[in-house]
């Protein structure tokens, strides 16, 4: 992931306050074990678990994530427990069925 997507990322997320407990969440989860002993330093998701997502979002391994979908992603993250506890959804939460 380069510096500027990062960056374009975490300012989209600034200005979503109630994205904020769910992006520091997701960055805590998906985190390797050690992260901060590795360089960049940064809870950055394994590489092949990203590789892997990309190729199921874009079809290409290389293809960086747009920061679009990656509030859309933050968003459904947010709203999954509600609904799986309501035992409803919002629309759009799991896509078409």
């Amino acid at each position: 992931m380069s510096a500027s997507l990062l960056v374009r990322i975490t300012a989209a997320v600034l200005v979503r306050p109630r994205l904020w407990v769910t992006a520091l969440r997701q960055a805590h989860r998906l985190a390797p074990r050690g992260w901060w002993r590795r360089p960049p330093f940064l809870p950055l998701p394994d590489r092949g678990y990203s590789a892997f997502r990309q190729v199921t979002q874009y079809g290409d391994p290389g293809h960086p994530p747009e920061v679009g979908d990656i509030l859309v992603w933050l968003d459904w993250c947010r709203s999954l427990p509600a609904a799986v506890a309501a035992g409803t959804c919002e629309e759009g939460a799991w896509g078409d069925q």
